[in-house]
């Protein structure tokens, strides 16, 4: 990452495995690519996170993310029927809330469902890597990230 860049206002991990969350957390942070990561374990609990930080007046302390990383398979309420909700919610018309798919067990019936949601740009395996990392940022964030004050 160059001396320049700057650093997303909040990555949202929605996955119910604790250890997935941990890594990404922490490859997140090593990478300092925003100020704050938080993890979720479910599409309800995301649902009502957003509805605190995205609306349009945001409780004290909530920040609507950029990034969502989102697993398909959870309890509670899954990857799909997240992105059902979060349409129906609104929030479709959030243009810089990035979401992106990750997930172990895709299958292919899954990965033909995901065209059906244009919100999502990209579909990746777990675990996250720095290479990926780099990728999306420069793919989904680079105009925020080369921003240059007008002179």
């Amino acid at each position: 990452m160059g001396e320049t860049t700057k650093p997303l206002n909040l990555i949202l991990l929605v996955d119910d495995d604790d250890v997935t969350n941990l890594v990404n957390s922490r490859l997140l942070t090593n990478m300092k690519v925003a100020n704050e990561i938080k993890a979720v374990r479910n599409g309800k609990e995301a649902l009502e996170f957003l509805k605190e930080a995205c609306s349009e007046n945001p409780k004290p302390g909530f920040v609507c993310p950029d990034l969502i990383f989102l697993d398909i398979k959870m309890p509670v309420m899954d990857g799909f029927t997240f992105l059902e909700k979060y349409a129906e919610e609104g929030f479709d018309r959030l243009d810089h809330v990035i979401i992106l798919m990750l997930t172990s067990s895709a299958s292919f019936y899954d990965l033909e469902k995901l065209k059906n949601y244009t919100k999502v740009k990209k579909h990746l395996s777990k675990a996250l890597s720095e290479a990926d990392v780099r990728e999306i940022l420069k793919n989904y964030f680079a105009h925020k990230q080369n921003k240059k004050p007008q002179a």
